[in-house]
């Protein structure tokens, strides 16, 4: 069974369309993954991907065309399903909005798409649905290559490159300030050894030049 669909742009983790379960309030927790599964992807992530949970549900992820499509699934529900699912979903979403996804400026300002989601999430996870399998075999190119990852490792990997990046964002900044210290007290070193000699031809130039009409 598919419980969340949620479609996002990959720049910037902004949710376009979202669909949910009639118990939605039973995944929140995974709600709130979905969100962070989001906010994590970028244009270096696999482009297709299966992320087991610590439970008995998998979330599988398409992206084309700088826009992500993510279910969250039972973990017996046919990964072949749920890919053609996503691959259709795709399709349509792109023929209707593709043109105007980098325009858009607030969440869900594509909602009206969560009917045709809903009504393809039902076609599937109809007892007929097996029928598609033929189909789709032909169309989704050796789903079992499809990379599958653990949801605690991608989150905590994430998150670890998160804090190395913090942190080498504060070493640069840290650099920064001791090369602009470093220039300061070279400048003030140097004005502590010139400055008295220099401020002495000063004085010794005007009185010559006034005593002398030099």
């Amino acid at each position: 069974m598919i419980h969340q669909v949620t479609i996002a742009r990959v720049i910037d983790g902004l949710p376009l369309v979202a669909s949910m379960d009639d118990n939605d309030e039973l995944f929140v927790e995974y709600k709130q993954q979905s969100k962070m599964l989001l906010k994590k992807l970028n244009h270096t992530s696999p482009v297709r991907c299966s992320i087991a949970t610590s439970n008995n549900y998998v979330f599988h992820y398409v992206i084309e065309a700088g826009v992500c499509y993510l279910a969250l699934c039972d973990n017996k529900f046919s990964k072949k399903l749920a890919f053609g699912y996503l691959e259709e979903i795709q399709r349509e979403f792109h023929e209707l909005y593709g043109s105007r996804v980098d325009t858009a400026a607030r969440p869900y300002a594509y909602i009206e798409f969560d009917g045709r989601m809903k009504k393809l999430k039902r076609s599937y996870e109809d007892s007929r649905a097996s029928n598609r399998l033929d189909k789709i075999n032909s169309e989704l190119q050796d789903v079992q290559r499809i990379m599958v990852k653990n949801i605690d490792d991608v989150l905590e990997r994430d998150g670890q490159l998160d804090t190395l990046s913090s942190k080498a964002s504060l070493l640069r900044d840290q650099s920064s300030k001791y090369l602009k210290d470093a220039k300061q007290l070279k400048w003030k070193a140097m004005l502590q050894k010139y400055g008295p000699i220099a401020a002495t031809s000063t004085i010794v130039l005007v009185f010559m030049y006034f005593f002398f009409g030099i």
